[in-house]
Protein backbone atom coordinates (compact mmCIF):
# COMPACT_ATOMS: atom_id res chain seq x y z
CA UNK A 1 0.00 0.00 0.00
CA UNK A 2 2.82 2.31 0.56
CA UNK A 3 4.17 1.70 -2.61
CA UNK A 4 0.83 2.72 -4.31
CA UNK A 5 0.33 5.92 -2.01
CA UNK A 6 3.48 6.80 -2.89
CA UNK A 7 3.41 6.12 -6.85
CA UNK A 8 0.04 7.93 -6.40
CA UNK A 9 1.46 11.34 -4.99
CA UNK A 10 4.26 11.72 -7.53
CA UNK A 11 1.63 11.54 -10.52
CA UNK A 12 1.72 8.33 -11.49
CA UNK A 13 -1.41 6.12 -12.71
CA UNK A 14 -2.29 3.17 -10.50
CA UNK A 15 -3.64 -0.28 -12.39
CA UNK A 16 -6.74 -2.23 -11.60
CA UNK A 17 -4.78 -4.83 -10.06
CA UNK A 18 -3.65 -2.32 -7.46
CA UNK A 19 -7.45 -0.93 -7.00
CA UNK A 20 -8.61 -4.43 -6.22
CA UNK A 21 -5.85 -4.96 -3.70
CA UNK A 22 -7.03 -1.72 -2.07
CA UNK A 23 -10.26 -2.28 -1.69
CA UNK A 24 -10.19 -6.09 -0.71
CA UNK A 25 -7.01 -4.78 1.66
CA UNK A 26 -9.39 -2.19 2.99
CA UNK A 27 -12.13 -4.43 3.59
CA UNK A 28 -10.60 -6.72 5.72
CA UNK A 29 -8.51 -4.93 7.45
CA UNK A 30 -5.32 -5.16 6.21
CA UNK A 31 -5.02 -1.84 5.16
CA UNK A 32 -5.38 0.90 7.81
CA UNK A 33 -7.72 4.65 7.20
CA UNK A 34 -4.80 6.04 7.79
CA UNK A 35 -3.26 4.81 4.41
CA UNK A 36 -6.53 4.52 2.41
CA UNK A 37 -7.22 8.41 3.06
CA UNK A 38 -3.32 9.33 2.32
CA UNK A 39 -4.14 7.43 -0.50
CA UNK A 40 -7.15 9.34 -1.00
CA UNK A 41 -5.77 12.74 -0.79
CA UNK A 42 -3.24 12.19 -3.17
CA UNK A 43 -6.23 11.43 -5.62
CA UNK A 44 -7.39 14.79 -4.51
CA UNK A 45 -4.13 16.89 -5.46
CA UNK A 46 -2.99 14.60 -8.57
CA UNK A 47 -6.13 13.59 -9.45
CA UNK A 48 -7.86 10.35 -11.35
CA UNK A 49 -7.68 8.44 -14.89
CA UNK A 50 -10.87 7.32 -16.39
CA UNK A 51 -8.93 3.52 -16.16
CA UNK A 52 -8.13 4.36 -12.11
CA UNK A 53 -11.94 5.64 -11.61
CA UNK A 54 -13.55 2.66 -13.94
CA UNK A 55 -11.40 0.08 -11.64
CA UNK A 56 -12.29 1.50 -8.14
CA UNK A 57 -16.17 1.11 -9.54
CA UNK A 58 -15.38 -2.21 -10.50
CA UNK A 59 -13.50 -3.39 -7.18
CA UNK A 60 -16.30 -1.47 -5.09
CA UNK A 61 -19.32 -3.11 -7.08
CA UNK A 62 -17.78 -6.74 -6.25
CA UNK A 63 -17.24 -6.05 -2.74
CA UNK A 64 -20.65 -6.42 -2.09
CA UNK A 65 -23.98 -8.22 -3.58
CA UNK A 66 -25.05 -7.68 -6.86
CA UNK A 67 -28.84 -7.22 -8.28
CA UNK A 68 -29.74 -8.89 -11.22
CA UNK A 69 -32.38 -8.21 -14.06
CA UNK A 70 -33.69 -10.63 -16.25
CA UNK A 71 -33.26 -8.66 -19.78
CA UNK A 72 -35.62 -11.03 -21.54
CA UNK A 73 -38.45 -9.03 -19.05
CA UNK A 74 -37.76 -5.53 -20.31
CA UNK A 75 -34.66 -3.14 -19.69
CA UNK A 76 -34.34 -1.74 -16.17
CA UNK A 77 -34.11 2.28 -16.02
CA UNK A 78 -32.62 4.13 -13.29
CA UNK A 79 -32.11 7.70 -12.38
CA UNK A 80 -29.62 9.47 -9.58
CA UNK A 81 -29.46 13.47 -8.85
CA UNK A 82 -26.26 14.93 -7.28
CA UNK A 83 -28.62 16.23 -4.84
CA UNK A 84 -30.32 19.73 -4.45
CA UNK A 85 -32.61 21.60 -2.52
CA UNK A 86 -36.05 20.82 -3.29
CA UNK A 87 -35.77 18.34 -5.46
CA UNK A 88 -38.59 16.43 -6.26
CA UNK A 89 -37.94 14.76 -9.38
CA UNK A 90 -37.40 10.79 -8.14
CA UNK A 91 -40.78 11.34 -6.81
CA UNK A 92 -42.57 12.52 -9.79
CA UNK A 93 -40.69 11.09 -12.52
CA UNK A 94 -40.42 7.29 -10.95
CA UNK A 95 -43.87 6.74 -11.14
CA UNK A 96 -44.60 8.85 -13.92
CA UNK A 97 -41.97 6.79 -16.07
CA UNK A 98 -43.76 3.28 -14.91
CA UNK A 99 -46.81 4.57 -15.57
CA UNK A 100 -45.38 5.17 -19.75
CA UNK A 101 -44.26 1.37 -19.56
CA UNK A 102 -40.85 2.23 -18.01
CA UNK A 103 -39.65 -0.40 -15.41
CA UNK A 104 -37.56 1.92 -12.82
CA UNK A 105 -35.26 0.39 -10.42
CA UNK A 106 -34.49 3.26 -7.63
CA UNK A 107 -32.09 2.43 -4.36
CA UNK A 108 -32.21 6.27 -2.65
CA UNK A 109 -30.22 7.85 -0.02
CA UNK A 110 -31.26 10.09 2.71
CA UNK A 111 -30.35 13.85 3.66
CA UNK A 112 -27.06 15.06 3.63
CA UNK A 113 -26.42 18.71 4.66
CA UNK A 114 -28.47 21.04 3.11
CA UNK A 115 -30.12 18.41 0.15
CA UNK A 116 -33.09 16.66 1.04
CA UNK A 117 -33.08 12.61 0.75
CA UNK A 118 -35.70 10.59 -1.29
CA UNK A 119 -35.96 7.96 1.33
CA UNK A 120 -36.95 10.34 4.49
CA UNK A 121 -39.49 12.48 2.01
CA UNK A 122 -41.01 8.67 0.77
CA UNK A 123 -40.91 7.57 5.00
CA UNK A 124 -43.01 10.78 6.04
CA UNK A 125 -46.05 8.53 4.35
CA UNK A 126 -46.80 6.65 6.95
CA UNK A 127 -46.37 2.76 6.75
CA UNK A 128 -43.72 3.39 4.06
CA UNK A 129 -41.08 0.95 4.03
CA UNK A 130 -37.96 1.58 2.35
CA UNK A 131 -35.88 -1.75 3.50
CA UNK A 132 -36.64 -3.68 1.05
CA UNK A 133 -34.56 -7.41 0.53
CA UNK A 134 -32.98 -7.56 -2.79
CA UNK A 135 -35.71 -10.06 -4.13
CA UNK A 136 -38.48 -8.16 -3.26
CA UNK A 137 -37.21 -4.95 -5.09
CA UNK A 138 -36.57 -7.28 -7.68
CA UNK A 139 -39.97 -8.69 -8.02
CA UNK A 140 -41.72 -5.01 -7.49
CA UNK A 141 -40.31 -3.51 -10.22
CA UNK A 142 -40.89 -6.69 -12.72
CA UNK A 143 -44.52 -6.64 -11.20
CA UNK A 144 -45.58 -2.84 -10.95
CA UNK A 145 -42.94 -1.24 -12.64
CA UNK A 146 -40.85 0.85 -10.27
CA UNK A 147 -39.96 0.76 -6.63
CA UNK A 148 -37.67 3.05 -4.63
CA UNK A 149 -35.71 1.79 -1.59
CA UNK A 150 -33.03 2.19 0.52
CA UNK A 151 -29.79 0.59 -0.28
CA UNK A 152 -29.05 -2.27 1.88
CA UNK A 153 -26.02 -3.14 3.67
CA UNK A 154 -24.98 -5.70 1.16
CA UNK A 155 -24.73 -3.63 -1.41
CA UNK A 156 -21.34 -1.68 -2.30
CA UNK A 157 -20.06 -2.32 1.55
CA UNK A 158 -16.89 -0.47 0.33
CA UNK A 159 -18.48 2.38 -0.79
CA UNK A 160 -19.73 2.98 2.60
CA UNK A 161 -17.06 2.97 3.77
CA UNK A 162 -14.96 4.53 2.06
CA UNK A 163 -17.63 7.62 1.83
CA UNK A 164 -17.57 7.87 5.31
CA UNK A 165 -13.76 7.85 5.68
CA UNK A 166 -13.64 11.00 2.45
CA UNK A 167 -16.30 12.99 4.45
CA UNK A 168 -14.02 12.94 7.49
CA UNK A 169 -10.49 12.87 6.24
CA UNK A 170 -11.55 16.43 3.21
CA UNK A 171 -11.02 13.82 0.55
CA UNK A 172 -14.68 13.91 -1.02
CA UNK A 173 -14.13 16.94 -4.08
CA UNK A 174 -11.59 14.05 -6.61
CA UNK A 175 -13.94 13.67 -9.63
CA UNK A 176 -12.93 9.77 -9.96
CA UNK A 177 -14.19 9.47 -6.69
CA UNK A 178 -17.06 11.09 -6.70
CA UNK A 179 -18.29 8.91 -10.35
CA UNK A 180 -17.05 5.61 -8.83
CA UNK A 181 -18.83 6.18 -5.62
CA UNK A 182 -21.92 6.95 -7.14
CA UNK A 183 -21.90 4.86 -10.40
CA UNK A 184 -20.92 1.68 -8.33
CA UNK A 185 -24.02 1.95 -6.49
CA UNK A 186 -26.25 2.09 -10.09
CA UNK A 187 -24.30 -0.94 -11.71
CA UNK A 188 -24.68 -2.92 -8.04
CA UNK A 189 -28.26 -1.95 -8.72
CA UNK A 190 -28.53 -3.81 -11.83
CA UNK A 191 -30.03 -0.91 -14.11
CA UNK A 192 -29.59 -1.57 -17.75
CA UNK A 193 -29.33 2.38 -18.59
CA UNK A 194 -29.12 5.36 -16.31
CA UNK A 195 -30.02 8.68 -16.23
CA UNK A 196 -28.20 11.06 -14.09
CA UNK A 197 -28.81 14.52 -13.12
CA UNK A 198 -26.06 16.69 -12.30
CA UNK A 199 -26.64 19.47 -10.32
CA UNK A 200 -24.69 22.97 -10.73
CA UNK A 201 -24.68 26.46 -8.56
CA UNK A 202 -24.12 26.96 -4.77
CA UNK A 203 -26.28 24.62 -3.62
CA UNK A 204 -24.91 21.13 -5.22
CA UNK A 205 -21.60 19.46 -4.64
CA UNK A 206 -20.58 21.12 -8.35
CA UNK A 207 -21.20 24.63 -8.12
CA UNK A 208 -19.54 25.66 -11.72
CA UNK A 209 -21.15 24.29 -14.83
CA UNK A 210 -17.93 23.88 -15.79
CA UNK A 211 -17.11 20.99 -12.84
CA UNK A 212 -20.74 19.77 -13.30
CA UNK A 213 -20.13 19.21 -16.75
CA UNK A 214 -16.75 17.16 -16.22
CA UNK A 215 -18.69 15.11 -13.75
CA UNK A 216 -21.55 13.89 -15.77
CA UNK A 217 -18.92 13.10 -18.25
CA UNK A 218 -17.18 10.78 -15.78
CA UNK A 219 -20.38 9.43 -15.27
CA UNK A 220 -21.57 8.64 -18.51
CA UNK A 221 -18.04 7.46 -19.48
CA UNK A 222 -17.64 5.01 -16.72
CA UNK A 223 -21.66 3.61 -17.29
CA UNK A 224 -20.68 2.82 -20.37
CA UNK A 225 -17.42 0.89 -19.63
CA UNK A 226 -19.89 -1.39 -17.82
CA UNK A 227 -21.95 -1.74 -21.16
CA UNK A 228 -24.66 0.44 -19.43
CA UNK A 229 -26.38 3.11 -21.75
CA UNK A 230 -26.22 6.68 -19.96
CA UNK A 231 -27.08 9.78 -20.33
CA UNK A 232 -27.07 13.58 -18.17
CA UNK A 233 -28.76 16.34 -17.53
CA UNK A 234 -26.77 19.23 -16.17
CA UNK A 235 -29.80 21.21 -14.42
CA UNK A 236 -29.74 24.68 -12.56
CA UNK A 237 -29.59 24.79 -8.49
CA UNK A 238 -29.40 28.40 -8.02
CA UNK A 239 -32.57 28.58 -6.59
CA UNK A 240 -34.97 26.11 -5.59
CA UNK A 241 -36.10 23.25 -8.44
CA UNK A 242 -39.50 22.68 -6.71
CA UNK A 243 -41.91 25.26 -4.98
CA UNK A 244 -41.13 23.24 -0.50
CA UNK A 245 -38.53 22.36 1.21
CA UNK A 246 -38.74 20.14 3.62
CA UNK A 247 -38.96 16.48 4.14
CA UNK A 248 -42.95 15.53 4.00
CA UNK A 249 -44.01 18.71 2.31
CA UNK A 250 -42.03 18.12 -0.42
CA UNK A 251 -43.67 14.65 -0.89
CA UNK A 252 -46.93 16.89 -0.74
CA UNK A 253 -45.90 18.46 -3.41
CA UNK A 254 -44.81 15.65 -5.36
CA UNK A 255 -48.11 14.47 -4.74
CA UNK A 256 -50.39 17.27 -6.04
CA UNK A 257 -48.28 17.40 -9.02
CA UNK A 258 -48.81 13.98 -9.76
CA UNK A 259 -52.92 14.11 -9.37
CA UNK A 260 -53.52 17.38 -10.88
CA UNK A 261 -53.70 17.98 -14.04
CA UNK A 262 -53.50 21.80 -14.62
CA UNK A 263 -49.71 21.67 -14.02
CA UNK A 264 -49.51 21.28 -17.34
CA UNK A 265 -51.94 24.22 -17.96
CA UNK A 266 -49.22 26.10 -15.97
CA UNK A 267 -46.53 25.24 -17.95
CA UNK A 268 -47.46 26.19 -21.35
CA UNK A 269 -49.15 29.85 -19.51
CA UNK A 270 -45.94 30.56 -17.53
CA UNK A 271 -43.35 28.01 -17.85
CA UNK A 272 -40.25 29.69 -15.29
CA UNK A 273 -43.15 29.02 -12.72
CA UNK A 274 -42.80 25.32 -12.68
CA UNK A 275 -39.39 24.50 -13.02
CA UNK A 276 -39.56 21.27 -11.45
CA UNK A 277 -41.98 20.04 -13.91
CA UNK A 278 -40.02 21.26 -16.52
CA UNK A 279 -36.97 18.84 -15.25
CA UNK A 280 -39.02 15.86 -14.45
CA UNK A 281 -40.50 15.64 -17.73
CA UNK A 282 -37.06 15.54 -19.56
CA UNK A 283 -36.12 13.25 -17.23
CA UNK A 284 -39.28 11.10 -17.92
CA UNK A 285 -38.58 11.58 -21.36
CA UNK A 286 -35.14 9.73 -21.46
CA UNK A 287 -35.99 7.50 -19.05
CA UNK A 288 -38.81 5.85 -21.48
CA UNK A 289 -36.28 6.94 -24.60
CA UNK A 290 -33.31 4.37 -22.50
CA UNK A 291 -36.25 1.95 -22.13
CA UNK A 292 -37.10 1.92 -26.19
CA UNK A 293 -40.72 3.40 -24.95
CA UNK A 294 -41.48 6.30 -28.03
CA UNK A 295 -43.59 9.30 -27.13
CA UNK A 296 -41.03 11.01 -24.88
CA UNK A 297 -42.42 14.30 -23.12
CA UNK A 298 -45.48 13.66 -24.97
CA UNK A 299 -46.17 10.62 -23.41
CA UNK A 300 -45.53 11.94 -20.19
CA UNK A 301 -47.50 15.12 -20.01
CA UNK A 302 -50.32 13.09 -20.70
CA UNK A 303 -49.52 10.38 -17.99
CA UNK A 304 -49.06 13.33 -15.67
CA UNK A 305 -52.53 15.09 -16.95
CA UNK A 306 -54.63 11.93 -16.91
CA UNK A 307 -54.11 10.84 -13.31
CA UNK A 308 -52.19 7.47 -14.30
CA UNK A 309 -48.73 8.65 -12.93
CA UNK A 310 -50.54 9.05 -9.55
CA UNK A 311 -51.82 5.60 -9.71
CA UNK A 312 -48.92 4.25 -10.11
CA UNK A 313 -47.22 6.16 -7.05
CA UNK A 314 -50.02 4.70 -4.84
CA UNK A 315 -49.32 1.37 -6.31
CA UNK A 316 -46.12 1.51 -5.17
CA UNK A 317 -46.63 2.81 -2.09
CA UNK A 318 -49.32 0.56 -1.30
CA UNK A 319 -46.90 -2.32 -2.42
CA UNK A 320 -44.45 -1.27 0.40
CA UNK A 321 -46.77 -0.27 3.09
CA UNK A 322 -48.47 2.78 2.71
CA UNK A 323 -51.92 3.46 1.50
CA UNK A 324 -53.76 5.82 -0.60
CA UNK A 325 -55.86 7.21 2.74
CA UNK A 326 -52.26 7.89 4.30
CA UNK A 327 -50.53 9.08 1.46
CA UNK A 328 -54.25 11.71 0.59
CA UNK A 329 -54.16 12.68 4.37
CA UNK A 330 -50.38 14.33 4.47
CA UNK A 331 -52.14 18.01 4.55
CA UNK A 332 -50.05 21.23 5.34
CA UNK A 333 -50.91 23.48 8.71
CA UNK A 334 -53.49 25.91 7.56
CA UNK A 335 -51.81 29.17 9.57
CA UNK A 336 -47.95 29.48 7.89
CA UNK A 337 -45.92 32.67 8.89
CA UNK A 338 -45.89 34.63 6.12
CA UNK A 339 -42.01 36.02 5.36
CA UNK A 340 -42.32 39.26 3.59
CA UNK A 341 -40.02 41.67 1.04
CA UNK A 342 -38.58 44.66 3.28
CA UNK A 343 -38.27 46.72 -0.16
CA UNK A 344 -39.45 46.62 -3.90
CA UNK A 345 -37.54 45.22 -6.67
CA UNK A 346 -36.48 42.39 -8.70
CA UNK A 347 -35.07 38.90 -6.90
CA UNK A 348 -31.28 38.78 -7.94
CA UNK A 349 -30.07 36.03 -5.75
CA UNK A 350 -31.52 33.27 -3.39
CA UNK A 351 -29.42 31.51 -0.80
CA UNK A 352 -30.68 28.31 -1.46
CA UNK A 353 -28.31 26.22 1.37
CA UNK A 354 -30.10 28.76 3.91
CA UNK A 355 -33.29 27.35 2.58
CA UNK A 356 -32.23 23.72 2.55
CA UNK A 357 -31.05 24.17 6.51
CA UNK A 358 -34.18 26.14 7.22
CA UNK A 359 -36.32 23.48 5.78
CA UNK A 360 -34.68 20.65 7.12
CA UNK A 361 -34.70 22.06 10.63
CA UNK A 362 -38.79 22.76 10.44
CA UNK A 363 -38.83 19.08 9.15
CA UNK A 364 -37.71 17.63 12.36
CA UNK A 365 -39.93 18.55 14.78
CA UNK A 366 -42.90 18.23 12.24
CA UNK A 367 -42.65 16.24 9.54
CA UNK A 368 -44.52 18.41 7.30
CA UNK A 369 -42.98 21.32 8.41
CA UNK A 370 -40.84 23.16 5.82
CA UNK A 371 -41.08 26.22 3.67
CA UNK A 372 -43.38 27.05 0.16
CA UNK A 373 -41.26 28.97 -1.88
CA UNK A 374 -42.75 31.91 -3.51
CA UNK A 375 -40.20 33.98 -5.10
CA UNK A 376 -37.97 33.21 -8.11
CA UNK A 377 -34.94 34.60 -9.41
CA UNK A 378 -35.80 37.39 -11.68
CA UNK A 379 -39.24 38.26 -9.72
CA UNK A 380 -40.67 41.59 -9.84
CA UNK A 381 -41.66 41.63 -6.24
CA UNK A 382 -43.31 44.95 -3.98
CA UNK A 383 -42.65 45.80 0.08
CA UNK A 384 -44.59 43.81 2.07
CA UNK A 385 -45.55 41.18 -1.04
CA UNK A 386 -45.03 37.26 0.10
CA UNK A 387 -41.60 35.74 -0.43
CA UNK A 388 -41.91 32.63 1.36
CA UNK A 389 -44.39 30.48 3.80
CA UNK A 390 -43.24 28.70 6.83
CA UNK A 391 -44.98 25.78 8.18
CA UNK A 392 -44.20 23.49 11.21
CA UNK A 393 -43.90 23.38 15.09
CA UNK A 394 -40.39 25.38 15.05
CA UNK A 395 -41.60 28.11 12.72
CA UNK A 396 -41.80 30.79 15.22
CA UNK A 397 -38.06 30.53 16.28
CA UNK A 398 -36.79 30.78 12.08
CA UNK A 399 -35.37 34.75 11.91
CA UNK A 400 -34.76 36.76 8.98
CA UNK A 401 -35.47 34.14 6.49
CA UNK A 402 -36.23 37.54 4.23
CA UNK A 403 -32.52 38.07 4.22
CA UNK A 404 -31.91 34.51 1.93
CA UNK A 405 -33.95 36.41 -0.76
CA UNK A 406 -31.27 39.32 -2.41
CA UNK A 407 -33.48 42.11 -4.17
CA UNK A 408 -32.06 44.92 -6.35
CA UNK A 409 -33.05 47.35 -8.25
CA UNK A 410 -32.78 46.25 -11.78
CA UNK A 411 -33.92 43.03 -13.39
CA UNK A 412 -32.26 40.30 -14.51
CA UNK A 413 -32.60 37.10 -16.13
CA UNK A 414 -33.38 33.87 -14.13
CA UNK A 415 -30.87 31.24 -14.71
CA UNK A 416 -31.17 28.17 -17.11
CA UNK A 417 -32.98 25.16 -15.42
CA UNK A 418 -30.67 22.77 -17.81
CA UNK A 419 -26.92 23.76 -19.22
CA UNK A 420 -26.05 20.95 -21.18
CA UNK A 421 -27.06 17.38 -21.82
CA UNK A 422 -23.94 15.06 -22.16
CA UNK A 423 -25.33 11.54 -23.91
Amino acid sequence: MRHCIERKRDGHTLSATDWDGIIDGFMEGRIDEAQTAALFMACVWRGMSFEEAHALTDAMVRSGETVTFDRGKGIIVDKHSSGGVADIVSLVAVPLAAACGAHVAKLSGRALGHTGGTIDKLEAVPGFNAALSLDTFVRQVESIGCAIAAQTQALVPADKRIYNLRDRTGTVPAMGLIAASIVSKKIACGAHAIVYDVKTGPASFTPSPEQARELARWLVEISKGFGRKAIAFVSDMHQPLGRTVGTGIEMVEARDILRHSDVILSLSKDPERSRGVKLILKIVAALLDASEVTGGEELASKALADGTGYAKLVAMLEAQGASRGALEGMELDGKPLIVKASQGGYVHSIDVVHLGNVGRRLSQHDKLGGLFVIAQIGDRVEAGQPLARMYGTDKEHIRNLEASFKIGTGPVEPPPLIYDVVT
